[in-house]
């Protein structure tokens, strides 16, 4: 399979600066780390007593197919010993797949774009920084619009 360039979202509020350190050092068995954003801090939504987040975009090229590539992120998220014990709450790491290539894909375990990618400022404002022009394939706007139309 040739090499898909990929956008990931990163976050973390338990030893963020390490975590998300560690989480780059893993992701750089797996693929190749293109660029990745500031990392800018957040406060948590839905379950709001806990500590801020640290939130960052990363622009990554890899062969791995988007269910293997999901399987091993959810690999570095163990790794890092990543235990939510209910939604929303305190973590070690959280990645996602924001878009993958131009791919639109809606399975059961897997879709992408990410569904809420369009409606956090958390991943577009990072995500902004690193890919403004790059085009949401289902809204077909700009990341750059997406965050400027977001109401936060």
């Amino acid at each position: 399979m040739k090499n898909n360039i990929v956008y990931l979202a990163v976050g973390s509020n338990i030893n963020p600066q390490k975590n998300i350190e560690l989480a780059l050092k893993e992701l750089a068995k797996i693929g190749q780390i293109i660029s990745v954003s500031k990392l800018i801090k957040t406060k948590p939504e839905g379950y709001l007593n806990q500590d801020d987040f640290l939130n960052g975009a990363i622009k990554f090229k890899t062969a791995l197919s988007p269910k293997d590539l999901l399987k091993e992120l959810k690999n570095i998220e163990k790794f890092l010993k990543r235990n939510t014990p209910f939604r929303n709450g305190p973590r070690t790491i959280d990645l996602d797949i924001i878009f993958y290539g131009n791919l639109i894909l809606n399975t059961r375990d897997l879709i992408i774009p990410h569904p809420r990618a369009d409606k956090r400022f958390f991943v577009l404002k990072p995500l902004a920084e690193i890919a403004p022009h790059k085009v949401h394939p289902i809204i077909k706007k700009q990341v750059k619009t997406l965050l400027k139309i977001l109401k936060y």
